[in-house]
This record gives C-alpha cells, sequence and structure tokens, in this order.
C-alpha cells in the first residue's frame, strides 16, 4: 500500500507556474516539477475541495493549468472533526485567522488518515517552529498528524 500524500494548493502552482525569475521560486518549481514526474507514483495522492478553489483562482488560463493537473486527483470529504481542528489551531493562536485554509488543509488531510500534506506554504504549513504545536493539537482530537513539507523533502535519492 501507497502512502498518503495531499497535494496543497502550492504544490500545484508551482508545478504548472511559468518559470519564476526569482532563483528560490525557480529553484522551487524545478523541484515540484522533478517531484511530480520521479516521486509522485510512489504516492497516493488527494486534495480536497478547498484545494481546488484555491487552484482555480487568478489568472482564467493559469488556473485552467492548476485545474487540470489536479485533474485526476481523488477529492477528500473534510472529516467530522476538521472544523473543529481548524478553529482550535486559530483559537490558540498557531495559524493566524485570516489563513483559516491553511488550517482546514491540514485538519482535512488528518480527519483523512493522510501520512504526508505537501506545501511550499513555509509561512503557516512546513514551518518547524509551530510543527510540534500543531501535531499536538492534531492528535488531542484523536487524529494523527500528517508528515507536513517540501517537496524536496518528501524526494527519494533516485539511483
Amino acid at each position: 500500500m501507497k502512502p498518503k500524500v495531499y497535494i496543497e494548493t502550492t504544490v500545484v502552482s508551482y508545478y504548472t507556474a511559468w518559470p519564476s525569475r526569482d532563483v528560490v521560486i525557480a529553484g522551487h518549481q524545478q523541484i515540484t516539477r522533478e517531484w511530480w514526474s520521479q516521486s509522485l507514483p510512489r504516492f497516493d495522492p488527494a486534495i480536497s475541495e478547498l484545494v481546488m478553489e484555491e487552484a482555480g483562482r487568478g489568472d482564467p488560463q493559469a488556473g485552467k493549468a492548476r485545474l487540470e493537473a489536479l485533474a485526476d486527483f481523488p477529492i477528500l470529504v473534510p472529516g467530522n472533526d476538521a472544523g473543529l481542528i481548524a478553529d482550535a489551531m486559530i483559537e490558540k493562536g498557531l495559524i493566524p485567522r485570516e489563513y483559516i485554509n491553511d488550517a482546514l488543509h491540514i485538519s482535512i488531510a488528518a480527519t483523512n488518515g493522510i501520512d504526508y500534506l505537501l506545501t511550499w506554504n513555509c509561512r503557516h504549513l512546513a514551518n518547524a517552529i509551530i510543527q510540534s504545536s500543531i501535531r499536538s493539537l492534531v492528535e488531542s482530537f484523536g487524529y494523527a498528524c500528517p508528515v507536513i513539507c517540501t517537496p524536496e523533502e518528501l524526494m527519494e535519492e533516485l539511483i
């Protein structure tokens, strides 16, 4: 059985975006494309309606490309406690209220038994400073917290 990975919106955005002139972002885009082609087949990917909604925003052409890249991925239904977990993250100050979607990504993945949450959002998601608090909070609701990481952290060396 393959590990399950929740693809958060920033990943598909980097995957489908025109190459950036910013060297850091361009590097992240290249890593994402390599992860998508080389590592994705090792996982059972999933997304949520929230990812689809976010991916469709912005430039119509870019939104179309993002939605096409996600078209074949199963869409998770938020578990019963997803809203409660997200609200608790906000109330405890782990994620700012205006970024409730970031809390929802975590809670949807957790309530669906996802192993990894893949993201380039290092401010509110793949952030080492808040990860242990998020993990503890999710576990207090009786769920395992997915490992929240970037594509670079979820790549295997190819021999």
